[in-house]
């Protein structure tokens, strides 16, 4: 069976359209097998991967793409910025704990705590796990 028809079966879409690269680097590297193959996971992980993180912020459906580096501290300054960047570290989500953001909805509204949120999308968390 030929390769290409081997990774479509196998649903390796990501390596195949990255193939001839792959191939071409293990060929000037002086790559064994080991190696070769190595390069080849990897380029189909980091695809499916993408794939994931894009796949997961879009069933969070945060309303703006927003990062902490973004946002204005300066305009809420009730809003303990140190809380906030410690949220995004993930922290709570390894501890197994909750977090409630509370407030009127001009002190914290959506966008403010969607800026949290991406990292968990990018790691492998779910940010709508129950």
């Amino acid at each position: 069976m030929e390769l290409t028809a081997l990774l479509e079966r196998m649903k390796m879409e990501h390596l195949l359209a990255q193939l001839d690269g792959v191939c071409e680097h293990a060929a000037k590297g002086d790559l064994d097998y080991k190696g070769f193959l190595t390069q080849a996971l990897e380029a189909e992980w980091r695809g499916r991967h993408q794939r994931g993180v894009e796949s997961r912020l879009k069933l969070a459906r945060l309303p703006w793409v927003k990062t902490l580096d973004q946002f204005d501290f300066e305009f809420q300054p009730s809003i303990d910025r140190k809380q906030v960047r410690e949220l995004a570290g993930l922290s709570f989500v390894e501890r197994a704990e909750n977090v409630v953001l509370l407030g009127p909805r001009p002190t914290w509204p959506l966008p403010s705590a969607s800026g949290p949120l991406r990292p968990a999308t990018r790691s492998c968390s779910s940010p709508l796990r129950p």
